[in-house]
């Protein structure tokens, strides 16, 4: 069953990246949704690369798929470049040293995003609806809840790590929030959805398959309103292009005139929402 698949992401944040194609030093024109596609690796060499006056971890990668060299700095701070058919390394080794300095500002980039706190304890902050919420005790005495936002959960401690319980109580809410808001989407540009579901998916927002069955990610309940939605709406404009062709992202602009500002809030907080 073919299936069309958006990121996003916090899975783990999206890799920075450069194409070899691109003349100069321009950047890859690619959305920070596209990163679903599952690359056929052959080989992997691990090696380093002075950058900035430190050694950078330097991971090639042979993929069969791929038809370009493609340079990515990934989360964890290591360089990746992918090997297309009848590449070799020794130019995917010379394509990232020239691409040196887009390293180097890609690692300062790096630097400054925000990152997720290990554990949810109270008094930590987390996303809701796009807003950072304090979490707290609950009022009512010798309760064993916590509260955020409007939103209360009962916990087993108040003490322990509350990632868990409020993780479900997210979940749980998106589950009842986010179809019924994608089917009127879909009634809007009268598209046939057959089926909505919110999952717990490791490395995308969302996903629409040929069949008509959208999936979403229950942590869009921690995007604000209009990156929701545009989420929703990029997935229903696969049922009209199912790929990320230039017609796609016409659709999606007709009905997301301002999608360019979703994808850049999804890139600066993508690591929060993992």
């Amino acid at each position: 069953m073919a299936c069309c698949a958006c990121w996003t992401g916090w899975k783990k944040s999206r890799p920075a990246g450069i194409d070899c194609q691109t003349k100069s030093s321009l950047f890859t024109r690619r959305v920070p949704f596209d990163f679903f596609r599952k690359l056929t690796q052959r080989s992997v060499v691990e090696e380093s690369l002075l950058v900035g006056g430190r050694a950078l971890p330097l991971v090639l990668i042979r993929n069969s798929r791929a038809r370009r060299y493609v340079l990515r700095l990934q989360p964890d701070g290591a360089a990746r470049v992918t090997i297309p058919r009848g590449g070799s390394a020794t130019a995917a080794r010379e394509f990232a040293e020239r691409n040196r300095n887009w390293l180097e500002q890609a690692q300062q980039r790096l630097a400054t995003r925000p990152v997720r706190p290990a554990s949810w304890l109270v008094g930590a902050t987390i996303l809701f609806r796009g807003e950072h919420q304090v979490i707290a005790i609950a009022d009512e005495a010798g309760a064993n809840a916590v509260k955020f936002g409007s939103e209360r959960v009962n916990v087993a401690d108040v003490r322990a790590d509350l990632r868990p319980a409020i993780g479900k109580h997210l979940w749980r809410l998106a589950a009842r929030e986010l179809p019924p808001r994608v089917l009127a989407f879909a009634a809007q540009h009268q598209l046939v959805v057959r089926r909505v579901t919110v999952r717990n998916q490791s490395s995308r927002w969302g996903s629409c398959s040929r069949r008509g069955t959208i999936s979403l990610n229950w942590r869009l309940i921690q995007t604000p309103p209009p990156v929701r939605d545009y989420i929703m709406l990029h997935e229903l404009m696969h049922l009209r292009e199912m790929n990320h062709s230039a017609r796609f992202w016409r659709q999606v602009q007709i009905v997301c005139p301002e999608y360019e500002a979703a994808e850049s809030w999804l890139k600066q907080n993508s690591a929060l929402l993992r």
